[in-house]
């Protein structure tokens, strides 16, 4: 399999702990968003390395009792990307669900 970001997929990932790894996750998700309308195909990419690094997560040992929830952000995701948001989510959600990992990763919160 081609991975977008080789390195971290190669092992890196894993030294990052949940917190740290769900905030890069939506770092591309912010990506995804921004780019939506001025770029498509820059939105596209970036909404690709989200579902990599989602899948990683996911794939990473220590997050075996968050698989669950690790595999319905990654559903819902698609169906409000690239499908018929049936679950009514909308940029502000995605937005505020990502935060709190960005602000567990940057002050250094223990997964």
């Amino acid at each position: 399999m081609s991975y977008q970001h080789e390195n971290l997929a190669a092992g890196r990932w894993q030294e990052f702990n949940f917190f740290e790894q769900m905030a890069n996750v939506g770092s591309e998700v912010e990506r995804t968003i921004s780019w939506r309308q001025r770029n498509p195909e820059y939105s596209r990419l970036a909404f690709e390395r989200a579902l990599e690094l989602l899948d990683l997560t996911a794939a990473d040992k220590k997050n075996l009792s968050r698989l669950k929830e690790l595999l319905r952000v990654r559903e819902a995701l698609a169906d409000y990307f690239m499908f018929d948001n049936i679950y009514g989510s909308d940029d502000q959600k995605w937005r505020n669900y990502f935060y709190a990992f960005n602000f567990a990763a940057r002050n250094k919160v223990k997964s």
